[in-house]
């Protein structure tokens, strides 16, 4: 388990301060994340395009509009009943999915929702994209009743140019358009590359001088045995180091922080931001860099271990001479604010004795050891919230796609949220790839509501990934209105939940 990085954790931890802390510093996004492209035949289906480049597979699918919302038959209501199961024997590649039940979360906890804004609303300059046009789509989510947005606070730039010169000014204008139409905040430090993952498309690389520093000192950098250097972040071996320019990567983080802090107090103090989550590796999660597309990783591959810097290697060395002797730095003050620590869904493997994918990214989670248990345990430790993903993902449609991979997504979800809540942490989720459609959104509600779970247990946030035209358009829209209904605990109009008696189907539909 790669925990060289629990400095920091200890970080965000305020002296003397009660509230958890989030942590992660990415974009967002996990592995998976893809673009799925809407497009219409006969005004009756759409194709469901997923593209995976670090992957390199692309997966198409058909629907009916019918299909969409898991009701085909023709209603007065519905014109598009009957027309799209023609559209099906004509199309012929168009799959009807079964009718499943629908539970009726009227009256469940209330869970927030937010809703991740583009990678690139903050230009190199540090300058607000089209301000305009976020103010009308802020609205669009607020006139819904999302609870608020999630941005990147990119380290790249921030501190573009010069060691502890912080340029806030385009995030001080959108924190403000954000407070004033009374929505919440969560904010990434984000302290990694934009621009090399799945989904990203903007290029933010780390700061200007830290890549100078580099140039110099590759050493800087994540390595693997064959020498191959990932300059997506640094090292966790440097944290202790006094590698930039006179900094260790663990003050130059601190100093960062600090300087938000200060920057930022009065939407502290008014409460606008709810969670601060600080990034902890690549795609601002905790884990090894350990499988880069551009060093040819191909999914579902297990990855390649990423610790042979030589930092890492004298880190190795000395934890052999002596055990226990960790520093643990003092962070920043964000009082009354949730920090949290991401976790990557790695569920490639998941069904196999060794969990290889898992173990090569740091998380030693074998069949016979819950490798996901110690790390809940050093955050509750820390007073430290968990953000996991792919919570709308099913096992069974992995095992479609790539029967090989013997992917369990469920099955990781479900130990990783039962991890947390074992020692009685805040967990918070969000969905690894775009998701427009009821299926994803009846999953995700399933994992942020278990149902009969005795202690009544919850997701404390979801995060939706990402603001976008397709997300506001028409249908998709309409379906994620009623999606933030439900994570409320309110009543939807048109929820169809089957029961069977005997042979037969019924169906019951609230008014």
């Amino acid at each position: 388990m790669a925990i060289s990085s629990t400095q920091f954790c200890d970080i965000l931890r305020a002296p003397g301060a009660s509230s958890p802390i989030t942590s992660s510093l990415s974009h967002k996004q996990t592995l998976f994340t893809s673009q799925r492209v809407p497009v219409t035949f006969h005004s009756l289906t759409y194709c469901n395009v997923t593209y995976c480049n670090a992957c390199r597979f692309k997966r198409t699918q058909f629907r009916t509009l019918a299909a969409i919302g898991e009701w085909e038959e023709e209603t007065e209501d519905d014109p598009h009943g009957g027309d799209s199961v023609d559209a099906a024997d004509d199309m012929k590649a168009v799959h009807l999915p079964p009718k499943l039940p629908e539970r009726d979360f009227a009256g469940t906890p209330y869970v927030p929702v937010y809703v991740m804004l583009p990678l690139g609303i903050i230009d190199m300059n540090c300058e607000l994209v089209d301000p305009e046009i976020l103010v009308n789509q802020l609205k669009i989510l607020k006139s819904i009743n999302v609870d608020g947005v999630m941005v990147d606070c990119w380290w790249g730039i921030v501190e573009a140019h010069t060691p502890q010169v912080y340029n806030w000014s385009g995030y001080r204008r959108l924190f403000q358009i954000v407070r004033e139409l009374e929505l919440k905040l969560q904010v990434v430090m984000s302290f990694h590359e934009c621009g090399g993952n799945v989904g990203d498309d903007v290029h933010i690389p780390l700061p200007q001088w830290v890549m100078e520093i580099g140039q110099n000192n590759p050493e800087i950098y994540f390595t693997d045995r064959e020498g191959r250097r990932n300059s997506e972040c640094l090292t966790w071996g440097i944290d202790k180091e006094r590698v930039l320019r006179g900094r260790t990567a663990v003050e130059v983080y601190f100093d960062y922080m600090r300087s938000f802090r200060v920057e930022f107090n009065e939407f502290f103090v008014d409460g606008i931001i709810a969670e601060i989550e600080v990034g902890l590796g690549p795609c601002g999660e905790l884990r090894y860099p350990t499988y880069p597309a551009k060093h040819g990783w191909k999914y579902p591959g297990i990855g390649e271990f990423q610790c042979y810097d030589k930092y890492l290697m004298k880190s190795l060395s000395k934890a052999a001479e002596a055990r226990g002797h960790l520093f643990w730095a003092r962070g920043p003050a964000f009082e009354g604010t949730c920090i949290s620590a991401k976790l990557s869904g790695i569920h490639w493997w998941y069904k196999t004795a060794s969990h290889a994918a898992e173990l090569t990214a740091g998380f030693y989670n074998p069949s016979n050891r819950d490798g996901y248990a110690p790390i809940a345990a050093m955050l509750k430790k820390h007073g430290v919230a968990l953000n996991f993903t792919c919570v709308e993902l099913r096992t069974v449609d992995q095992h479609e796609d790539f029967p090989e991979a013997l992917a369990d997504p469920e099955g990781l979800v479900w130990q990783v949220l039962n991890a947390a809540w074992d020692v009685s942490i805040l967990v918070a989720s969000e969905n690894a790839l775009p998701c427009y459609d009821r299926e994803g959104y009846n999953k995700i509600l399933e994992n942020a509501k278990p149902l009969n779970d005795p202690d009544g247990r919850h997701l404390s946030a979801f995060t939706y990934l990402r603001l976008s035209p397709v997300l506001t358009d028409g249908h998709n829209f309409i379906e994620f209105e009623r999606f933030v209904k439900r994570m409320h605990g309110e009543a939807v109009p048109d929820l169809r939940v089957y029961t069977t008696e005997g042979n037969k189907e019924e169906c019951s539909k609230n008014q």
